[in-house]
């Protein structure tokens, strides 16, 4: 696939990474010469210098042929007018582009052909927003991802001493909650992959994914370390775009606290927010932090703009009693610095490319999630056609040649959650969870979904 990608920040380069070394056509437009220099020493792939939205720079970077563009300069402004460029003059097929302004957001019918051509506007603070609400709803939790429109969850859980299922084989699952429609999609031990199977022993430090029907999660989650208390006190670092957005999401089910240094900034958006108290300050400040009685505080997150910020202060929220900790991390380079010290390290950068992929991905993919940074994928096919035209539908999984390290965790069939065995057939129409452990195999996936030939 030939894309385009305008903007080489954060996001724009480490999605440029990840579709040009999946094979695709990659170019990157953007106006710092160093941020292209520095992307093009590192990956094989095109680089433009120009601003984003001139017709010229468009049609250098190859809008004429191009399969998708992807705005993701730091300008709302500049992504929409890029994204009306390459309809109007250069009819791209696919226009994709980063909205954060929640004034824009606020108005979806506006991104239509007839108005702001973009197909697919992304807001990475309301994903990131969606991510951190999920996280602090299932305390314990390392990732919680949604499929099938939230009736299937991939739940990803640190397996410890005192779990129920820890120190058993799988298979006795099904004594410990009978009736549940779960499965263990795959194990990581010691950063190395295990496709379960019955005899395969749950161990301390196990890093497990497993898919559930939504009324099962937490029963699940319990089979594998004790049982957390729901959170009541939430406290924010940062009153940005996702500061902002996760206030608003999470006020009206937990006390919010937001710690903001600037105090122009609380007062332009105060009178965006209802219950949640805002306390002016420096979150590195340990003063600042009593203030808000971290100690009691069921979970710290923090999300300005500052991964130095964030870091600090989940280190020193954690030191002081803080029960999660959760911190937002711009640079790959700092995620390993992060998780030695708190919970869960959240990369804007995966949880953007998860909702890219669905869209890049061949065959009806309808989600795709990022793992384990960007090593694994969960995927959620359509299966569509017969027997004749489909390498899956109307065969028992058992009989489908999955590629290695792939599983079926769950198939969701009209408002019913499967969770199959070797003899379970799929259906016309089915959405097929897939846990893929290896990415390199993504495209064998995408292959064995595509519909069109015919097999005897």
């Amino acid at each position: 696939m030939k894309i385009i990608i305008l903007g080489a920040g954060q996001v724009g380069s480490s999605i440029a990474e990840y579709l040009a070394r999946e094979g695709n056509d990659v170019t990157v437009v953007d106006r710092s010469s160093s941020a292209l220099e520095s992307l093009g020493d590192r990956i094989d792939l095109r680089v433009v210098r120009g601003n984003a939205a001139h017709p010229d720079v468009l049609k250098d970077a190859g809008a004429e042929d191009a399969d998708m563009v992807i705005a993701l300069t730091d300008s709302d402004e500049v992504n929409m007018i890029a994204s009306q460029v390459a309809y109007t003059l250069f009819q791209t097929p696919t226009k994709v582009a980063r909205i954060r302004a929640p004034e824009y957001l606020d108005h979806p019918e506006m991104f239509c052909n007839e108005f702001i051509p973009i197909d697919v506007p992304i807001s990475p603070e309301a994903l990131i927003t969606r991510y951190i609400q999920r996280l602090i709803k299932y305390p314990g939790a390392l990732q919680v991802l949604d499929f099938a429109d939230g009736r299937v969850q991939l739940v990803a859980v640190r397996a410890e001493a005192d779990g129920p299922l820890v120190g058993h084989e799988v298979r006795t699952l099904r004594d410990h909650i009978p009736g549940a429609k779960t499965r263990i999609a795959a194990v990581f031990r010691r950063e190395n992959p295990i496709i379960p199977t019955g005899d395969t022993v749950i161990e301390v430090d196990d890093e497990v994914f497993f898919v559930a029907a939504r009324r099962d999660i937490k029963r699940m989650m319990a089979e594998f370390s004790k049982v957390e208390k729901p959170a009541r006190r939430v406290t924010l670092a940062g009153f940005g775009h996702v500061g902002l957005s996760l206030a608003r999401a999470l006020e009206n089910n937990y006390h919010v606290t937001i710690i903001e240094r600037s105090r122009a900034h609380v007062k332009r958006q105060a009178e965006r927010i209802g219950k949640s108290t805002v306390v002016v300050g420096d979150c590195t400040d340990d003063a600042v932090l009593r203030g808000v009685d971290i100690e009691n505080t069921d979970i710290y997150v923090a999300v300005t703009n500052s991964d130095e910020a964030n870091i600090l202060s989940s280190f020193m929220a954690k030191r002081m009693g803080a029960g999660k900790v959760m911190t937002l991390i711009n640079r790959p380079a700092f995620v390993d610095l992060a998780e030695s010290g708190v919970d869960i390290a959240i990369s804007p950068q995966q949880i953007t490319i998860g909702s890219l992929l669905a869209h890049v991905r061949r065959g009806h993919v309808v989600n795709v999630h990022s793992l384990r940074r960007g090593a694994a994928e969960a995927i959620e096919v359509v299966a569509h056609g017969d027997q004749r035209s489909s390498k899956v539908v109307g065969r028992a999984i058992g009989d489908v040649d999955l590629p290695e390290g792939t599983t079926i965790g769950a198939i969701v069939r009209q408002e019913e959650v499967v969770i199959p065995h070797r003899s379970t057939k799929i259906e016309p129409d089915d959405h097929v969870i897939l846990f893929v452990v290896n990415k390199r195999h993504i495209r064998e996936v995408e292959k064995l979904f595509h519909v069109g030939a015919t097999f005897l």
